[in-house]
């Protein structure tokens, strides 16, 4: 689903819920009005609670669009036909100038995994030539790592990074928010 198609979709009241299953940290950053938090990572344990949701269209958000079309893939599997994902993420809504919120600022984790992976290198690359030519082998396994990554579109650094307590945030409490995403759809088709 495009952005535009999204925001007037939202705007006439249509039965569209949003799912951001980005880190609660990301989430806290900037967000859709209106969309409920459950991380990826946290998504499988709640699918079957979420397949309570039909009649309403959902539209996953993430920040380019990969992490949602996992949790596509995940929900079709648990039985939900009515999801979507929005085209090119928050990344593709902040870029059409759509309205979002922020809770508090934070890094984005694409950011942060080429700050890790970058310092880790550079770090690495310098010990080599200073110290001993062994610490090679670190920048190499990250550079196999950030290749092996673009390959299979997952990111361990990043899920890694997801679990530090900055990245948790301080709103996100999945059960409820869970609960309150299937109340606002049962309220929705009333």
């Amino acid at each position: 689903m495009k952005p535009q198609d999204l925001s007037q979709a939202m705007t006439v009241g249509a039965q569209v819920r949003i799912l951001d299953v980005r880190t609660p940290g990301e989430f806290e950053n900037r967000h859709i009005p209106g969309a409920y938090n459950v991380p990826l990572d946290q998504l499988a344990e709640h699918a079957p609670e979420l397949r309570a949701v039909n009649g309403s269209v959902v539209v996953l958000v993430c920040q380019s669009g990969q992490r949602a079309t996992r949790a596509e893939a995940l929900l079709r599997e648990a039985g939900m036909p009515g999801v979507h994902v929005l085209d090119g993420g928050m990344t593709a809504w902040i870029q059409a100038a759509l309205p979002t919120r922020r809770t508090r600022a934070r890094m984005s984790l694409e950011r942060q995994v080429r700050i890790v992976a970058g310092s880790l290198v550079a770090t690495s690359a310098l010990a080599a030539l200073l110290v001993s030519p062994l610490w090679a082998a670190l920048s190499a396994a990250i550079g196999s790592g950030l290749v092996f990554a673009g390959i299979t579109d997952t990111c361990t650094m990043g899920m890694l990074l997801a679990r530090l307590p900055y990245n948790r945030g301080t709103s996100c409490d999945t059960e409820t928010i869970v609960r309150r995403f299937i109340t606002a759809d049962k309220a929705g088709r009333q």
